[in-house]
């Protein structure tokens, strides 16, 4: 998917792409976590698996050294996936800690996940999730 930056922001912050997620993109860091996860629901929204990547935690069990193999799984998520809203639910911030909890809809599907982030070398770090079933 390709988005002007002025465009929305495919966080559905409400706020124009070049004033949201784009300098998180191009390398900017966020300053905590929930501008890391709005910034990661983006990535995965525009196909930027370089930054998904980056922004993963080696405890994630989804890190891998085979960043191909990993790029590709990451792009063919994104190629199948409509990513068509996304409501913050909570956001618990800490100093090296932080969890954010929200509700996504993709491709028609709505899901509650809880993650978790961890701040390493002074970067915020997606680490790991739990899910919670919809009634």
């Amino acid at each position: 998917m390709k988005i002007s930056v002025n465009d929305p922001c495919s966080c559905h912050s409400g706020k124009k792409y070049k004033k949201c997620c784009q300098a998180y993109h191009k390398g900017a860091n966020p300053s905590n976590a929930l501008f890391l996860m709005r910034s990661r629901y983006s990535a995965y929204a525009l196909r930027l698996s370089k930054y998904i990547i980056d922004t993963t935690h080696p405890n994630n069990p989804d890190f891998t050294n085979d960043i191909k193999q990993w790029e590709e799984g990451i792009l063919g998520f994104c190629d199948n996936t409509n990513f068509e809203g996304l409501k913050i639910l909570e956001f618990v911030d800490g100093e090296n800690e932080a969890y954010v909890k929200f509700d996504a809809l993709l491709s028609g599907s709505h899901f509650i996940e809880k993650s978790r982030f961890l701040k390493t070398g002074g970067r915020w770090l997606y680490e790991s999730a739990a899910f919670e079933q919809l009634s």
